[in-house]
């Protein structure tokens, strides 16, 4: 091997392992820590998702520049509290938007919650905006939906996404939203 041919493969490799790095890198899941709020995913500057909102993480999400919170609990949920969290984010300062779902109930009582959702996540007004299920899965699995609904992804590339990853988690909740997506996504044709 001539040395020419030493330096390329030398360069080639370094730049493939380069490659790997930042691969993997990109694909790691984008989570903040925030006090009382589990799996606080920033999806780009408009939309975060996460747990339960613990009425004391207002100030938190007031202090960041949120305008609005989208709640998906539904209120028989353990420790939901949906009235005063209304009231806690209110009193915050944002507008609090109920939109209680459960992936368990039936699909005609649940699709409509979908249509809610996609027209107060498009309007610009509730930006930036926080979304949230007890553990998250619920608004992950809504941003599925849309994404393959509204721009164009694949259901392949949208449960890859690196901020899609607690759907991975092998919970029923992950599990149940899951199943859901698929089935909202194959009445609307994709």
């Amino acid at each position: 091997m001539t040395r020419a041919h030493a330096l390329a493969l030398s360069f080639a490799l370094l730049t493939a392992g380069l490659c790997a790095g930042l691969e993997a890198a990109s694909q790691a899941t984008p989570r903040e820590t925030v006090a009382g709020i589990v799996n606080f995913t920033p999806i780009d500057g408009n939309v975060t998702v996460g747990g339960a909102l613990p009425p004391g993480a207002v100030a938190e999400l007031k202090r960041r520049g949120f305008k609005a919170v989208i709640n998906l609990r539904k209120a028989n949920e353990a420790n939901a509290n949906v009235e005063a969290e209304g009231e806690a984010v209110r009193a915050g300062g944002l507008k609090y938007i109920y939109l209680p779902l459960s992936p368990t109930d039936p699909y005609e009582a649940t699709a409509p919650q979908v249509d809610a959702f996609l027209k107060a996540l498009n309007d610009r007004s509730n930006w930036p905006v926080f979304i949230h299920s007890n553990q998250s899965h619920r608004p992950t699995g809504l941003l599925v939906i849309k994404r393959v609904l509204e721009e164009g992804w694949t259901l392949e590339k949208a449960y890859a996404a690196p901020d899609s990853q607690v759907l991975a988690d092998g919970s029923a909740g992950s599990k149940g939203i899951k199943d859901f997506a698929e089935k909202y996504l194959k009445a609307h044709g994709k």
